[in-house]
């Protein structure tokens, strides 16, 4: 009988936390992917709250002074203003997909803390005898 209880003391020990983490506790600790219209649809609601914001860096919108980087990114439906002190990615350019983590402020500014970039996920060797600095040189003339 005793055995028993143990067993059964040991397998609720285990359960319950893989429970909670399944059914209660990820939900509170999720960072959100919204899009600028999802988040401006949320209103007063969504400030300050930590948040990742997606869309495309709009044409013509990056400007750089004095080591922070303004920026507007869009969904192609609704912009935002982006302001970050962070250093971005090396593919970071007008019209790439961005990821961004961060708040948005009262004045309706996202505050970015972390900047990612949308990259290619295709993979294609270099071609036999290919050195790569000339794979270098061919990415750089797709962009």
């Amino acid at each position: 009988m005793k055995k028993i209880v143990l067993i059964a003391i040991v397998t609720i020990a285990i359960l319950f936390p893989i429970g909670y983490l399944i059914f209660g506790g990820l939900e509170k600790n999720m960072v959100y992917f919204v899009t600028p219209t999802e988040l401006l649809a949320k209103g007063k609601s969504a400030i300050d709250v930590p948040v990742r914001l997606g869309g495309a860096v709009a044409e013509g919108s990056i400007a750089f002074k004095e080591g922070v980087i303004t920026f507007k990114v869009t969904d192609n439906t609704n912009s935002m203003s982006v302001v970050t002190t962070r250093t971005p990615p090396e593919m970071f350019r007008e019209g790439i997909g961005v990821v961004l983590e961060g708040r948005l402020k009262a004045d309706g500014v996202f505050n970015a803390e972390r900047l990612l970039v949308k990259h290619s996920n295709e993979y294609h060797p270099p071609k036999e005898g290919e050195m790569p600095h000339e794979v270098y040189k061919s990415l750089q003339k797709q962009k």
